[in-house]
């Protein structure tokens, strides 16, 4: 499967190189897909930078992630850890006139949001292949690989766009990020003056069995990325429900609520029920703005916070809980905009994140007293933008994380202090 990726990408690589040799500098042009002038999270995949080479019909573009590490968690650690952690290519195409398609490759070595992962090694993956049809502004068709539109991390989740090297812990150890399945739906926007509504609403494939049975020994939903063949088969035979409604207020903010849930677990075999059925819903509430009091400071804050709710059979044990809760909330303030070196708009900002999970929530049933499994996390940063699309960032963590009966004490929990630096850019 890598080689036969690789052999793809090389291939783009000669098409790129060959064509660009033949077409006059001039004519290559940096934009972006989505022409629409006001925009909402979930244009997000469509609101990237890609190159137009000439008259041909297929745009590029991509994205990558590397960084520094050094982390100690009650008193161990690892040493100096040096982390390529993505490669992203963007291939987009208007087919015809209402008629486009998008498509994203990415190589991934992050076990942030899969800890089996390294176990497994880096991977290649099509993370996004989706043709839209477009009826109407209020009605457009969607369908291919897409991302479930659960929050808005998992659709705005580029490593560029974010002061942190860490993707937040909420949406990518409770949530499954870049959730991303085989299906179809619906999707349309409207505007009047400052305000702007959308909607988004698909049936996918779903999770599976591995949310309740992974190496991590409780409800765990990212596990369910690890099934190989999860675009091609679904364990439970029934549709994922994913849906989101946004607002948005050009002087307000955007404000997101979105729902997934569906059956998860493979509940007949060749026709005939071997189980009941059970649930996976999720619950999500997502909100953007950039602070009215004093817009030119350009103060912008992001927060997302999310339920899951899982069906959990009798004979588990409560460490498998049923309700689990967690997002995050960050700040970032820009503290100077001026010329640098040749840099016309560089850009240095402050950064402050906050997170927590807990993926316990409740009480142990034979003592009534309160189950834990729960972690929070500070993280300032200080990041450089010498433009838009490129950023340098600087963070630190302190992390405090006990087990399920509130110990502080082990390899992977108890409190963490972590360094990071990092590049990611657009190209």
């Amino acid at each position: 499967m890598i080689k036969r990726i690789s052999g793809t990408l090389t291939l783009i690589y000669f098409f790129i190189h060959g064509a660009s040799a033949q077409i006059d500098s001039s004519l290559l042009k940096l934009h972006f897909t989505d022409t629409a002038k006001k925009r909402l999270t979930m244009d997000a995949l469509y609101d990237r930078p890609f190159l137009q080479l000439g008259k041909l019909p297929v745009s590029i573009g991509g994205y990558v992630e590397s960084n520094w590490q050094y982390a100690a968690t009650s008193g161990i650690t690892v040493g100096n850890q040096f982390q390529f952690r993505r490669f992203s290519l963007f291939v987009a195409s208007t087919i015809s006139k209402r008629i486009k398609f998008l498509s994203e490759i990415e190589y991934e070595n992050d076990p942030q949001g899969d800890p089996d992962q390294a176990a497994r090694g880096p991977e290649f993956e099509i993370e996004y292949a989706a043709l839209d049809i477009e009826l109407h502004p209020l009605l457009n068709l969607r369908g291919g690989m897409i991302v479930n539109p659960i929050g808005s991390f998992n659709q705005n989740h580029d490593g560029p766009k974010w002061e942190f090297t860490d993707r937040p812990i909420a949406m990518t150890q409770m949530l499954p990020d870049t959730w991303s399945t085989t299906g179809f739906g619906v999707y349309g926007k409207y505007f009047k003056k400052d305000w702007m509504f959308g909607y988004e609403f698909y049936l996918t494939g779903g999770f599976n069995d591995s949310i309740i049975d992974n190496v991590e020994g409780k409800t765990f939903l990212p596990a369910a990325k690890s099934a190989a063949n999860r675009f091609t088969t679904s364990a439970s035979g029934e549709p994922l429900i994913t849906g989101k409604l946004s607002v948005r207020n050009e002087k307000i903010g955007e404000l997101g609520l979105s729902y997934m849930g569906g059956v998860y677990n493979t509940w007949r075999i060749e026709g005939t029920p071997v189980d009941n059925k059970r649930g996976v819903r999720v619950l999500d509430a997502d909100f953007n703005t950039v602070l009215p009091i004093i817009p030119r400071l350009g103060t912008n804050v992001t927060t997302e916070w999310a339920w899951v709710f899982v069906d959990i059979p009798p004979n588990y044990t409560q460490q498998y809980s049923n309700s689990q809760f967690g997002g995050f909330a960050e700040i970032v303030q820009p503290i100077l905009r001026r010329k640098i070196l040749d840099w016309d708009n560089a850009t240095v900002n402050l950064a402050l994140r906050l997170e927590y999970v807990d993926w316990s929530l409740g009480k142990f049933t034979s003592t009534d007293t309160r189950m834990y499994n729960d972690v929070w996390s500070i993280m300032p940063g200080l990041s450089f933008r010498p433009t838009p699309q490129t950023v340098l960032r600087f963070n630190y963590r302190h992390q405090h994380q006990r087990d399920i009966t509130g110990n502080v004490i082990g390899a992977t929990i108890g409190n963490t202090g972590e360094f990071n630096f990092g590049i990611a850019t657009y190209f």
